[in-house]
């Protein structure tokens, strides 16, 4: 590799929400400089399991999982996955009230995962969690068993929220509504975070570059979902389209004042009852600088 191109891999899920948000990226849209993008694609609590270890020098992370993390990295303010008023649901075979969950044995995508802490906060702790990869929850609901151990709800992310209907499953609970009921604040999901090692010249530079990726597929929103859809398991256009706007929108361009509000309140109150060990304080990217060109 030639020693001025500097090497930053970045790792995002395999659904259609970051791909959207990463196609200029992926696909060579823009001048990046002297950086050399190479993506991973792996689920959301491989990559927060990963970022533990800083393997990735630009990765996507839960909320939750940033907890554990602020040694290592800094937290950008764009690319972010929030929920107004939406977001994680918990279905079930038969539709029952929330309180009857509280000693279910439900289906989870990750115990790192934010939709894990927001199910702990709303349900309590009683409740079985089994870990089932996030887009193999539905099946595990409908057939009652994953690997030989009773299901009886799931906690469904991504396009699932889209599609549980098709598998004759309920709706018992939409986390994103009851967070805001709760708080009067959109549920931050996923964030977009930097190796702090990297130092501020670069990482206010990858910063800015991730931004122009999320604008461009936004002002090019055909040819973004083209991509998108490739990462849609079977999803048809319109209801991509439907997914991606939930998910990339003005609070992905920039977390903003109550964006920023909603992290410190999801941390604040997973400390306050006992699920993140200790108080954090979120830290983000001070500015985005335009990437070096040469």
């Amino acid at each position: 590799m030639n020693p001025s191109v500097q090497r930053i891999r970045v790792g995002h899920s395999p659904d259609p929400d970051d791909a959207f948000m990463f196609y200029a990226l992926a696909k060579g849209k823009l001048d990046t400089g002297r950086y050399r993008f190479e993506h991973e694609l792996v689920d959301i609590e491989a990559l927060n399991r990963r970022a533990l270890a800083g393997e990735l020098e630009l990765t996507a992370v839960s909320v939750h999982a940033y907890a554990y993390l602020t040694d290592r990295y800094v937290l950008c303010p764009c690319g972010a996955s929030m929920g107004d008023r939406y977001g994680p649901m918990v279905v079930a075979r038969t539709r029952c009230p929330p309180h009857d969950l509280a000693r279910a044995t439900i289906a989870v995508p990750g115990t790192l995962t934010t939709a894990y802490l927001v199910l702990r906060m709303a349900l309590g702790t009683g409740f079985d969690a089994v870990v089932v990869p996030f887009d193999r929850i539905l099946d595990a609901v409908a057939a009652g068993e994953y690997a030989g151990r009773p299901i009886d709800a799931g906690l469904i992310i991504h396009e699932g929220q889209l599609t549980y209907a098709e598998h004759r499953l309920e709706r018992i609970v939409d986390l994103g509504r009851w967070w805001f009921d709760e708080t009067g604040l959109p549920l931050p999901l996923g964030a977009n975070a930097l190796r702090k090692d990297l130092g501020p010249e670069t990482i206010g530079e990858v910063n800015s570059l991730l931004r122009q990726s999320i604008e461009y597929a936004l002002a090019h929103r055909a040819e973004a979902l083209d991509y998108a859809l490739g990462f849609g398991r079977g999803l048809d256009r319109a209801t991509a389209d439907r997914f991606v706007g939930m998910y990339v929108n003005q609070w992905t361009l920039d977390f903003g004042p109550q964006g920023r509000e909603a992290v410190a309140q999801l941390l604040w109150r997973g400390h306050a009852v006992g699920l993140i060990p200790r108080r954090v304080t979120p830290e983000f990217v001070p500015e985005s600088k335009p990437a070096a060109t040469t």
